[in-house]
């Protein structure tokens, strides 16, 4: 439980404390200043009464100062009450300021104890009280916002403890209590049943998910103002960390967090990625995609990274927009393919030393800047129709051992073909190479073929020609 307390002692966003509650100050500070206005207003108004007496009659002189020590008196008086009145007014403040503290201190012990008795439930051996656990967490992250990046990192760091799916041919274990605990028979726990965890851990996913969906409303008008979110579960601002973790059917459609991490981690079943949004960093660093992936219309703003990933079988990127760099370097892509159709690389594409065992297609691709393909394995088809390589493009030791298909792409003319190796054609190969590339045949190696750029064999051409002729001169 150590992991466990370490997160309760911090959170992500700051607790929204109880208003500021200042001691109060010495008698002598509001004491002396009440009695200087007092003064000042029975003087103040004694001198205004009393401007023109020298002028009434000596009968009406004595009645008149009467009058104004009177109403000076009274002027006192009333300035004594207003003073009595703010003080009054500052006990009351200041009685509602403590009873705010006290209220947040009570509501603060409250929330502690619901987190501590949740995160200790998470520890248990029974799968039931796992469960509550995750519910009254979910529960507590819902009214009191301050504590979801918290929550959120509780759950990941449960899913990211060591675990190892049962196989499909695994009998179920035991029940950890026994029909003879029900006699009033103690029992004790052999430890926790794998497809029970599989089931906590899978309701822990859905719980991540269902907060971090966003829906964003659609284009507003200004006489029906709507929120910018219409998912009133979703929490903002959460930071993912899930690094090693063992994730099935990974659901995260329409998913918007910041920072993610997911290195070696373990997916497995389909993981649907379509729609999400990673307004940080994202890294893939050594996944493993155990079946199919989708990240159709994903949008990855900040550094992105799949180096050493391995895609199993099918992975779909299709329409995915990454603003700035990504790396796929060392990736493995399975047999089935692998799908770039139309994605947009904003920043540095990285893609080398990875293996592609199916067919890889980067039709309609837009490729902002530098492109790097070197030492690519193209198992099969690759297909690049009208990709767009807007920052040049690097081949370097490239093998295409199938089909390649280039028609329309732009961009290629001055690309890095060092040590390209393509298989001779058979009959049933499509190949169509940008204008300027060529095959030519691979000097010291049986069968196999190269590429080079027209403009490079003119050049040398033209060296060749001018070496002969300074020959024939000599």
């Amino acid at each position: 439980m150590e992991w466990v307390m370490g997160l309760l002692s911090r959170s992500a966003k700051p607790p929204v404390g109880p208003p500021n509650l200042r001691p109060p100050r010495s008698m002598w500070w509001w004491a002396l200043p009440a009695a200087l206005l007092i003064g000042a207003a029975a003087w103040g108004t004694t001198a205004w009464l009393l401007q023109d007496v020298d002028k009434l009659p000596i009968a009406e002189q004595i009645s008149t100062r009467i009058e104004a020590a009177r109403t000076a008196l009274a002027a006192a008086a009333g300035v004594g009450a207003a003073v009595t009145l703010l003080l009054a007014v500052r006990r009351q403040r200041h009685q509602e300021l403590a009873t705010a503290h006290t209220t947040h201190d009570a509501a603060e012990r409250r929330v502690t104890e619901l987190y501590t008795k949740a995160v200790e439930q998470l520890g248990n051996d029974q799968a039931p009280v796992r469960l509550g656990g995750l519910y009254a967490l979910e529960r507590l992250g819902e009214h009191t916002p301050a504590l979801q990046q918290t929550i959120v990192d509780v759950m990941g760091a449960y899913l990211r403890m060591p675990y190892a799916p049962p196989s499909e041919n695994a009998a179920p274990a035991d029940p950890a209590v026994p029909r003879a605990a029900v006699a009033g028979v103690s029992a004790p726990v052999a430890g926790r049943d794998p497809q029970e965890e599989r089931e906590v851990r899978l309701t822990a996913l859905r719980i991540l998910t269902a907060h971090l969906r966003y829906e964003p409303a659609p284009s507003r008008r200004w006489w029906r103002p709507r929120p910018a979110d219409l998912n009133p579960r979703h929490w903002p601002d959460i930071r993912l960390d899930l690094t090693g973790a063992v994730l099935f059917d990974f659901d995260f459609d329409r998913c918007r967090v910041g920072d993610a991490r997911f290195t070696r981690a373990t997916f497995i079943g389909d993981a649907r990625l379509e729609g999400a949004t990673f307004t940080g960093s994202a890294h893939f660093d050594k996944v493993t995609f155990a079946d199919g992936v989708w990240f159709e219309e994903s949008a990855f703003t900040g550094w992105t990274t799949f180096s050493d990933a391995t895609f199993t079988t099918n992975a779909w990127f299709e329409a995915v927009t990454f603003d700035r760099d990504a790396q796929f370097a060392d990736a493995t892509f399975g047999s089935i393919g692998a799908s770039f159709g139309r994605a947009i690389f904003n920043g540095d594409a990285g893609f080398g030393r990875a293996t592609f065992a199916g067919d890889a297609l980067f039709g309609k691709a837009t490729f902002t800047n530098r492109a790097w393909f070197d030492k690519v394995t193209f198992g099969r088809d690759a297909w690049f129709e009208e990709a767009m390589f807007l920052g040049g493009a690097s081949f370097g030791k490239v093998t295409f051992a199938g089909d390649a298909g280039f028609k329309g792409a732009t961009g290629l003319e001055a690309a890095d073909l060092r040590d390209v190796r393509v298989t001779p054609a058979a009959e049933d190969m499509e190949r169509w190479w940008p204008a300027g590339w060529r095959e030519e045949p691979e000097p010291g190696a049986d069968e196999w073929q190269t590429l080079r750029l027209a403009a490079a064999d003119a050049a040398r051409a033209g060296e060749d020609g001018a070496d002969a002729g300074a020959r024939a001169g000599a």
